[in-house]
């Protein structure tokens, strides 16, 4: 019978996976749209959101310890860049 430690670390493994391929999907959707997608959008830059994704992801890597604050704070971030940012770039990609 696993104890608890086990299943704990068992839940953060595959939340670290899924929100490490939740920064990867960010990351790489980042990487399609060219800076002049950006610009008309009147958002942040390509390179700065290609820049505060990729460290993100980074981060997950090196300390893929989901509770820590700055994996926290990149998580935020991606899911600003999914939520807001991608969906404007794709309303104009599509004209």
């Amino acid at each position: 019978m696993p104890n608890i430690f086990q299943i704990e670390g068992s839940v953060f493994l595959v939340v670290s996976l899924v929100l490490l391929a939740v920064k990867i999907f960010a990351l790489v959707t980042a990487l399609m749209f060219s800076p002049d997608h950006y610009r008309a959008a009147d958002k942040l830059t390509k390179p700065a959101w290609v820049a505060i994704l990729g460290i993100g992801a980074a981060a997950q890597v090196l300390m893929p310890d989901v509770r820590s604050l700055i994996n926290l704070a990149f998580t935020i971030a991606a899911f600003v860049y999914l939520a807001d940012v991608r969906p404007a770039l794709r309303s104009l990609h599509q004209r």
